[in-house]
Formats: structure tokens, sequence, C-alpha cells
């Protein structure tokens, strides 16, 4: 629960550092307000994404002991990687905007691979939140099947 603290913790100060540093860069650059730039994007990206996502991955932690399962550790580290490396492209991409430069598209391409990332960690969070489910599933006395079998073996 401590990693999820933490990174939770971590992503809010990023997203709201991602913020500050948009308001600023495009000041400092003379970009016009209002207009578009994936920069601005990053903020909310790692709020939503890493933030508040991670808070609720943390209640659900608590509530069903997640980490109990193999592919929690795997969800962690694919979905933590996927806002890092989508987050960076929205910063680089937005950066070169605001400076005028023309962005690559190996830029969106690595910025594909952070959604495909987050997608692939969403489905790892969903598997071990099934088998969470099916564990706290409480038989037909009333009581948990991790507390059937060990009444059974004891």
């Amino acid at each position: 629960m401590r990693k999820l603290y933490y990174a939770a913790f971590g992503y809010m100060i990023l997203g709201v550092a991602s913020g500050l540093f948009y308001r600023e860069f495009t000041k400092l650059n003379d970009f016009p307000e209002g207009r578009f730039t994936q920069l601005g994007l990053a903020h909310t990206h790692l709020l939503t994404l890493g933030f508040i996502i991670l808070l609720i991955v943390l209640v659900l932690e608590k509530v069903f002991a997640l980490s109990r399962s193999k592919l929690f550790g795997w969800f962690f580290w694919v979905y933590n990687a996927g806002v890092v490396v989508t987050s960076a492209m929205l910063i680089w991409h937005g950066s070169l905007t605001v400076l005028g430069q023309e962005s690559s598209k190996a830029i969106a391409g690595i910025a594909g691979m952070g959604h495909i990332l987050l997608s692939a960690g969403m489905v790892l969070l969903f598997l071990a939140l099934g088998t969470a489910l099916r564990r706290a599933q409480p038989s037909a006395e009333g009581m948990p099947r991790a507390e059937v079998a060990a009444a059974a073996q004891g």
C-alpha cells in the first residue's frame, strides 16, 4: 500500500508542477494564450491517470488486498511506465509546439507505446481485481472462500 501512496503523491506533485511549467513556459516564450499545445494536457494526465487512479487503486487494495495477486506487481510497474511515457511525450511534443519546432513521428510512436502500456496496465488491474473478488466472494454459508478453506484444513 505504501508504494501506491508514494506513487500517487509523486504524481500529484508532478501534475501540479507540470501545470506550473506549462503556464510559465508559454509566458516566457510569448506563446499565444488559448492556442492548443499538448503541453497543457500533461497536467491533467498526471493528475488523473497518476494521482486519482492510484488513489482509487489504493482504496481497492485496502478493501480487497489486490497485492496478493501475482498480477498486481505487473499492473503497478506497467501502468506507471505508461503514465510516465505518455506524460513525457506530451511535455516533449508540447514544448516543441511552444518553441515553434516541428514534432516527429517518433514522438507520436513513443506516445502510442505509452498508451499501450496504460491499456495493458488496466487489463492487469482488472485481472487482479477479478481474482480478489473471487477470493472475497462468500460461500453458501456466508464465509469468504479463504476462511472456508482454512476451516476445512484445520
